[in-house]
This record gives C-alpha cells, sequence and structure tokens, in this order.
C-alpha cells in the first residue's frame, strides 16, 4: 500500500503535469534583491523531504539564487538526475538536480550565471552547492554531498578553484541516500537532450529516477 506522503507525491506532480506549468526565466524573478541571511528550504522528493539551512554568509549571491529558485517554484518537478562520482576528483559521491524541462529556459538560465565566489566554509557530508564547469556557470543546478568531498574546498576544475557551499542538509539525508542511483553520471554524456527535453527524455532513457516534487522556502521554525 503506498504512504499518503507518495500519494501526495503523485497527485502533485499529475497536477504540475497537467497544467502545463514550468520553470520561470530569470526575468521573472527578483534576482537582485537580497535573501534573509539564513533560511530553510523543504525538498519534497518521491523518496521523502530533505531540509536545506542556507546562510548567506557563506556564499551571498549563491544563497540569493537559492531563495528566489525555490519561491517562484524552479525546482517543482525536476528529475534528480544524478546520483553519482563526482567528476572533478575520484572518490566522493553526490546528488544532482536543477535543470529545467524546456529548452529555452535552460538558454536563458545558461546566460544568467551568479559572480564567482571565494569557498568560505569547507566541504563535508551534507553540504549543498552550486554545480559549475567554469568561471560565472553557477546558475539552478545544485549538489548535494553524500560523503565528506574536502578536495571541492580547493579542487581547480575547468578554471574555477572550489565550490562554494551555501548550505547544509539538516533533515533527510537519509532520503537522499536512498535515491535512485542505478544510472550513476550516464544521463550527463545525454546533456543536450536533457538540457532539450528534459523529463520527458530522462523518464525515457533513464528510466527510475526521482525527483524533486516541490521546494519552497519554510516560513517560521
Amino acid at each position: 500500500m503506498s504512504s499518503p506522503f507518495a500519494l501526495g507525491c503523485a497527485l502533485l506532480l499529475a497536477l504540475a503535469t497537467s497544467s502545463g506549468s514550468r520553470e520561470p526565466f530569470p526575468h521573472e524573478l527578483p534576482l537582485d534583491k537580497p535573501a534573509p541571511d539564513s533560511f530553510h528550504v523543504v525538498f519534497e522528493t518521491t523518496k521523502g523531504p530533505f531540509v536545506v539551512h542556507a546562510r548567506r554568509a557563506w556564499s551571498p549571491r549563491g544563497v540569493d539564487r537559492l531563495y528566489h529558485l525555490a519561491e517562484g517554484g524552479f525546482y517543482d518537478g525536476t528529475v534528480i538526475f544524478r546520483v553519482g562520482p563526482t567528476a572533478s576528483y575520484k572518490g566522493g559521491f553526490v546528488v544532482q538536480f536543477g535543470v529545467a524541462n524546456q529548452k529555452e529556459v535552460n538558454a536563458a538560465w545558461d546566460s544568467a550565471g551568479i559572480p564567482d565566489e571565494p569557498v568560505r566554509v569547507g566541504h563535508r557530508r551534507g553540504r549543498i552547492y552550486f554545480a559549475r564547469g567554469g568561471p560565472g556557470t553557477r546558475t539552478t543546478q545544485l549538489a548535494v554531498d553524500l560523503t565528506a568531498n574536502t578536495p571541492l574546498d580547493t579542487v581547480k576544475y575547468q578554471g574555477v578553484v572550489g565550490f562554494p557551499a551555501i548550505g547544509d542538509v539538516v533533515e533527510g539525508m537519509a532520503v537522499l541516500d536512498s535515491l535512485e542511483r542505478r544510472h550513476g553520471n550516464a544521463p550527463m554524456a545525454d546533456w543536450d537532450s536533457v538540457e532539450a527535453f528534459g523529463t520527458e527524455f530522462l523518464d525515457r532513457k533513464y528510466p527510475g529516477l526521482d525527483r524533486v516534487v516541490k521546494a519552497r522556502v519554510r516560513r517560521g521554525r
């Protein structure tokens, strides 16, 4: 028998699909407005919820971006396309998500990168940060450390040093550990198709991947 949470997730996904909803373009969000100094984001996934405590002092521009993406519903319905080894050094393991389902939306965000910032706090299991592939390329994709991943503090990857953390997972690490991982990093080899077709392509070629059902800033404690 399905749990009430699983049934609720299925209903939310069905409503999002039937309504033809899409992720917002950059110009539709108040990206220049500073986020609160500290806040929580609840990510409801198909395996259950996890909660991130974001801290603006760690990466002001990165945390501002997380706040507006979550409040704007960007992550609702997005596939968790990667649960696999790190690409920048051997031995680490990450969860990654945050690509839109429309090519035009992804192209717009590719041109709205977050200015680079230094790494202010070290990586460890449960740290969350924006993925990037070079200078000024942090946009919408988030990664979570499933292992300590301390080399991400100082690794030089695609011309940039380190990956600045924006917060910690404070609830639900067991959920992240349970996410579908049989496809590993394989979806990254089909990146053009992922950016063009999103969920439609991923569900067809890489069945069984989990997804974020909904993500929002949590009000109060």
